[in-house]
């Protein structure tokens, strides 16, 4: 396989494929030559390149990992299904719904192997819940909660092409949405700059709060903010008839530090440190599903409707009203 980008998603994806001993990674593909030899070295790479032409050239090369900026994964995603490569692909697909879609029948055309990167699924914590509801332990489901607060605002680079909050980090809970109550009909967002000044140079916001009408009645609400001086925080609940689940690591290692004045504890910084064993299990089902031909998930219809939900937000947000997921076209996250 090959590893296309090795920034901060890529160098993450690299250390876990270098752990993986039936994974022969034959290129690492960045133009940035230091990134690309160490994340080299993460993976036991045969060999780094700049050219994305070579990686989808070259016969042996049997799937890709996508982790490069946004602007380029539709392209990559076609280039590599023609090419008749399996295709593991960071979110989202692209910020413009219409590219987005028109990517996804080009995979679908060309019969390859698809998985979004939505790594929450794969955290032990959230998998548990979701083998549990479909067990039917929480039987009808009513309402849904998630959280997620990032310590500190990203730069105001990265921010402006990020498709802003509601997608760049948003979308992780909308998906979980999906994966755990079902489709979702109608939205109404609110949101606001509190802290980040830059962040509305941008046509961004810092905090917001999403509601969520679900296809079979049940309510939820997805609260995201860019600060969070006590850390990364990731929290999800979902209840129902016969209970609740709440999935929440409030520590990093499990001690308590006991002194005078009081007690305290570690806590997770960012996602790659909450989330790290979650992306080593995402890349293991991808590799596993393909040697066994089973279908890969999420899949094409997830990487799609949770980015939908995404722009109806936006939408929500622009307008200053609910907005039904029906009416969400093929639109551009942000005016350019």
């Amino acid at each position: 396989m090959a590893l296309m980008g090795a920034g901060r998603a890529g160098r993450e994806h690299a250390t876990n494929l270098g752990s993986l001993p039936d994974v022969r990674v034959a290129l690492i593909c960045d133009p940035v030559t230091a990134a690309a030899q160490n994340a080299a070295k993460l993976a036991r790479a045969d060999k780094i390149t700049e050219s994305v032409d070579e990686v989808f050239d070259c016969k042996d090369i049997e799937a890709v990992i996508i982790s490069t900026p946004t602007e380029t994964h539709a392209e990559y995603m076609e280039r590599a299904a023609k090419a008749g490569k399996a295709i593991f692909c960071e979110k989202p697909v692209s910020l413009d719904l219409a590219r987005a879609t028109q990517a996804l029948e080009v995979v679908k055309e060309c019969k390859v192997p698809f998985q979004i990167g939505f790594d929450r699924r794969f955290d032990p914590g959230h998998a548990e819940v979701k083998r549990q509801i479909d067990a039917g332990a929480l039987g009808q489901i009513d309402q849904f909660l998630s959280v997620s607060r990032d310590p500190a605002p990203p730069t105001k680079e990265y921010m402006a092409k990020s498709g802003g909050l509601l997608i760049d980090s948003a979308i992780h809970d909308f998906d979980i949405a999906r994966f755990f109550v079902g489709e979702v009909e109608e939205v109404i967002c609110w949101a606001s700059v509190r802290f980040c000044e830059y962040a509305g140079e941008v046509g961004d916001v810092d905090t917001a709060t999403t509601l969520l009408k679900f296809k079979n009645g049940a309510q939820g609400v997805v609260q995201n903010c860019r600060r969070a001086a006590y850390g990364y925080d990731v929290m999800t609940e979902v209840s129902g008839e016969q209970g609740k689940f709440v999935i929440h690591a409030e520590s990093k290692t499990p001690t308590y530090h006991f002194r005078k004045g009081g007690w305290e504890r570690d806590y997770y910084y960012f996602f790659m440190d909450r989330f790290g064993p979650a992306f080593r299990a995402e890349l293991v089902a991808f590799f596993e599903a393909l040697s066994c031909e089973h279908p890969l998930s999420p899949d094409a219809t997830d990487a799609l409707e949770s980015l939908r939900i995404g722009v109806a937000a936006t939408r929500s947000l622009r307008e200053g009203r609910p907005v039904k997921i029906a009416e969400v076209g093929t639109e551009r996250v942000r005016e350019s």
